[in-house]
């Protein structure tokens, strides 16, 4: 092997094929939607000089088939941030409300998880902490497929809720709010230094509904970044030793996202289309009574099936977002 050979150093070498490989995965397809059209252009030459009606229906669903491809081929071209194809780290938060707000997040976190599953993506239950009546407190998903964060980047922001609460013998109309975070999640070759000294790590028994899931040893794990004030915690494997490592994970993934946010500050000063993410700002409303629609305020994009939005159909609203935001992002 001749030296200085990039296949010297396998880090280097893994390097070099995964730029081939996506290179490749936007090269084959504009390749092969280029070719469609030229062979589209034959056919219309055709049809124009020898019109026949099953020629024209092919035609037809052939221009049909290469806008597909072609809209699937722009949402690409969105997603070409540094973190886009990455996989994501999802957080959800109850607003004020008690136990109105806890279902609300836990119905969020079922829609997220069911978006995922119809991409074929793997959902990873990384935290979870019950609420004492019904929902959640707080959960937190590792989502695994390329473009994840590219995606659910859409979703960062404050989703409401309106309905006639089940949880209100009058039967009144509630309104809830749910606040929701995606961070990239952060390759182990990317340098983020944690010290030793500035963590503090706390163990304690998993939570559980009782019975024999009941953790008896502290093998749940909480870390506090000191400098920074952020905490992470997990619980869910019954080793400490796991629970630790997924957990300094994902505090790896938070400092990743906050140093990129302030590598950015002043971009997102010059920006000011940007859309500041907090706690009042509310990004989509689903409304259950007295109508239902699901209404993002940011294209304004309307469903009126609000039941298959929280079946996770949310591709809709996550092209429109990209389609309107994705070059000013990228």
């Amino acid at each position: 092997m001749a030296e200085g050979s990039i296949w010297a150093d396998p880090e280097r070498a893994r390097q070099v094929v995964e730029e081939v490989k996506s290179l490749k995965g936007w090269v084959e397809p504009y390749t092969a939607l280029r070719k469609r059209l030229d062979d589209g252009r034959g056919l219309a030459e055709l049809a124009a000089a020898e019109p026949d009606e099953a020629l024209t229906r092919e035609l037809d669903a052939e221009a049909d088939q290469i806008a597909v491809e072609l809209e699937r081929l722009e949402l690409r071209n969105m997603l070409r941030g540094p973190d886009d194809a990455r996989d994501a780290l999802l957080t959800i938060h109850p607003g004020a409300g008690g136990t109105e707000s806890q279902d609300w997040a836990e119905m969020l976190m079922r829609m997220y998880t069911r978006w995922a599953e119809r991409r074929g993506f793997k959902v990873e239950l990384l935290d979870m902490l019950e609420g004492e009546e019904a929902g959640i407190k707080s959960v937190d998903l590792q989502i695994t497929g390329r473009y994840a964060y590219g995606l659910l980047k859409a979703e960062k922001g404050v989703h409401r809720l309106v309905r006639i609460s089940p949880f209100d013998a009058q039967s009144r109309r509630h309104t809830s709010f749910a606040s929701v975070f995606v961070y990239p999640v952060v390759d182990e070759d990317i340098e983020i230094e944690i010290k030793d000294e500035d963590l503090r790590i706390d163990v304690y028994r998993a939570s559980g509904k009782g019975g024999q899931h009941v953790n008896k040893t502290s093998s749940a794990v909480r870390i506090t970044h000191l400098p920074t004030g952020i905490v992470v915690q997990c619980q869910n494997e019954r080793s400490q030793f796991k629970n630790k490592a997924t957990a300094l994970k994902m505090l790896k993934a938070r400092l990743y996202e906050r140093a990129v946010e302030e590598r950015e500050a002043k971009k997102a000063e010059v920006d000011k289309q940007k859309t500041d993410i907090s706690w009042g700002n509310q990004i989509r409303s689903y409304v259950f009574q007295p109508y239902t629609m699901v209404n993002d305020h940011r294209t304004e994009l309307k469903i009126a099936d609000v039941q298959k939005v929280m079946d996770g159909d949310l591709d809709p609203f996550i092209e429109a977002y990209l389609k309107r935001f994705g070059r000013q992002a990228a």
